[in-house]
């Protein structure tokens, strides 16, 4: 259910403090029920699915979920595009983010940290990685994984044009596992 209510708030655009604000539940209580670290009511799943615009069947997984919504325009840097490309519960989830581009030089990412494992691959543009108290930019092809308790956050890395990357997300700290054969020798 957490991952779920996480990718519907994605989906929406929205932060926790706005949907908070949006339907009075805490910040902190999202934040744990969309990490598995507790529970949702019925009252809470009612107030996010009307939140959402989505039907509790969907939340819940018992229904075919709608086709992906086109991201609305994108009007500032903060805006980004999040498109699920997974619709299981349980086990890596995996994401394609869109950010736009840049009208101003970037500033640095502002971070969170979580429960989880990120695996995270650049399509195009330049994404610029806070990790903890490391400042990494990736291009197209570059590959960052990374334990989410440590602090990250991510942002255009310049005014050339959008980002897009791919995101592998481990809710459980689930890893993704190599399982390519070596050459004999090496």
């Amino acid at each position: 259910m957490g991952p779920r209510l996480r990718t519907a708030r994605e989906q929406q655009g929205a932060t926790l403090n706005g949907v908070s604000r949006a339907t009075g539940i805490p910040p902190s209580t999202l934040s744990r029920i969309e990490t598995g670290r507790r529970r949702p009511t019925l009252e809470v799943l009612l107030r996010l699915a009307k939140a959402y615009g989505i039907s509790l069947d969907e939340l819940a997984g018992t229904a075919a979920a709608a086709e992906p919504r086109s991201p609305a325009p994108q009007r500032s840097a903060h805006d980004k595009a999040v498109l699920p490309l997974t619709r299981y519960v349980g086990g890596l989830h995996a994401h394609k983010h869109v950010l736009p581009a840049l009208d101003a030089p970037p500033t640095r990412p502002r971070q969170v940290s979580h429960d989880g494992y990120e695996w995270l691959c650049v399509l195009y543009g330049r994404l610029w990685l806070a990790l903890g108290d490391q400042d990494l930019v990736l291009s197209a092809g570059d590959v960052a994984e990374f334990d989410t308790r440590t602090a990250h956050g991510v942002a255009n890395a310049g005014t050339g044009g959008p980002v897009e990357y791919l995101i592998m997300f481990g809710p459980q700290g689930e890893r993704l596992r190599p399982r390519t054969p070596t050459p004999e020798g090496r």
